[in-house]
């Protein structure tokens, strides 16, 4: 008899390994933070200190936010539908600038929360006061790859950019051993970030073999701003800096050359593709089935809840299938594996997670989530891949395992007390209201 942890039985286990395997009547079983049996049929000489009964439902691995800013779950609905300029001038810089870490903290917490009960259980931040976030993760028991944001002007957290790179070097040394917290270099753009800045970042990471993250090719105004600067294209300057290469993660990525896809695919460089805030602040569409063409590793990400409004990587999905159908006309663009294939393995990849995470196989950490499929809207079910991309949303996710450890339990979040971060948020929202001078709605009791 084979004594477990955890029995997950009686599902459809979408496994999303290399061959795209599906364990039809299925069951697998979790001990300590490992995947260690996965079968198909009865569940014979097993026994389990938790069973889970999936109910026919879909068992997958846990989604990968592959880019976001967790705190900014607080600005959520702060500024919609305004001009880029107007956006960053007059809401997201007033507040950043009178932002802590206890802000940082419950924003973070309240979007755990969020990506938790969405069916995520692996998330990527770029912001300030990443210690904070870190432990906010490590509350909620996520997984999660952070880094302080990077640039030329001082930060509200740690001052100069001197200071900067202490503050980071001093995240990956006390997070290097820690089994869900990882720590990246993370210099925000080639506009906001000098020469100096980005080689001096790049050693950093290399030096300590951690990712290093910046966002890309982002606005059409960051290229004529580099070219203007430069002489140079955005992935140019990062070839001509030295920088390209498998440990970069460039986020965004709309608006690349042809010859620029090629010199990040000839290096190594993983991407992120954010088609719902691409959408909202009219960034653009970023070219990712040529850049998939090129065999390059795209994972998906939401961006943050001031560009967004949500961290549902369901809805994520969904849009970057069908944005990218409509931008080249072509229905047989973004199919739903290749999709959610960005969302659990190859979003996994990007982030330098693969061997960990990502996809349902034996001795990979327990990084789980179960669909409840016994819904209209999931009634009948012909595709599977076609459900999850198409049809389901976040609050169909039933069940979270992250690192082996029960999460979420029929839609009852386990990690952290739900009721209390509300609260709180909604004090922040108060504040911010004061910020900026305008009067909140009236918030529930």
């Amino acid at each position: 008899m084979k004594s477990l942890d955890i029995l997950i039985k009686n599902g459809t286990i979408l496994t999303m390994n290399a061959q795209n395997r599906i364990v039809n009547r299925g069951f697998l079983g979790v001990k300590g933070d490992t995947i260690s049996t996965l079968g198909e049929g009865e569940e014979e000489n097993l026994e389990a200190k938790k069973v889970i009964d999936a109910k026919g439902g879909l068992v997958l691995p846990g989604l990968i936010n592959g880019h976001t800013h967790a705190a900014m779950s607080l600005f959520r609905g702060l500024a919609d539908d305004l001009p880029l300029m107007e956006w960053l001038n007059n809401y997201i810089f007033p507040v950043e600038s009178k932002m802590d870490g206890e802000f940082i903290h419950i924003g973070t917490l309240l979007a755990c929360a969020e990506m938790i009960m969405s069916g995520t259980t692996t998330f990527c931040d770029m912001y300030l006061f990443e210690e904070e976030v870190a432990k906010a993760a490590e509350k909620a028991k996520m997984r999660c790859l952070v880094g302080e944001v990077l640039y030329d002007f001082d930060s509200p957290n740690y001052g100069d950019i001197e200071n900067g790179f202490k503050y980071t070097e001093s995240l990956i040394k006390k997070w290097q051993d820690d089994p869900l917290i990882s720590i990246a270099v993370e210099p925000h753009s080639l506009f906001t970030c000098s020469p100096d800045l980005l080689s001096t970042a790049n050693e950093l990471a290399l030096k300590y073999n951690v990712p290093m993250i910046i966002h890309l090719a982002e606005t059409l105004s960051e290229l004529d701003e580099i070219k203007k600067n430069y002489g140079r294209t955005p992935v140019e300057h990062l070839q001509y800096l030295g920088l390209l290469g498998p440990h970069l993660i460039a986020d965004h990525c709309v608006h690349l050359e042809d010859a620029e896809i090629k010199l990040l695919a000839e290096g190594g460089v993983k991407a992120i593709h954010n088609p719902e805030s691409n959408m909202k602040l009219a960034s653009g569409v970023a070219p990712i089935p040529k850049m998939l063409a090129q065999n390059m590793t795209i994972g998906l990400g939401t961006d943050g809840c001031a560009s967004n409004n949500n961290l549902d990587l369901f809805t994520e999905m969904d849009m970057a299938a069908k944005l990218h159908k409509i931008h080249t006309m072509d229905t047989t663009v973004m199919d739903a594996l290749t999709v959610l294939r960005m969302a659990t393995i190859d979003g996994a990849k990007a982030l330098g997670m693969g061997a960990l995470t990502g996809s349902i196989e034996i001795g990979k950490k327990a990084d789980i989530i179960i669909v409840d499929i016994r819904k209209p809207h999931l009634t009948p079910m012909y595709n599977p891949y076609s459900h999850m991309v198409y049809a389901a949303r976040g609050n169909d996710v039933s069940h979270s395992i992250i690192n082996g450890r029960l999460i979420m339990e029929n839609r009852r979040l386990l990690s952290l007390n739900l009721d209390e971060i509300m609260e709180r948020a909604k004090e922040k929202s108060i504040e911010v209201a004061k910020w900026l001078s305008i009067s909140p709605l009236p918030l529930p009791s």
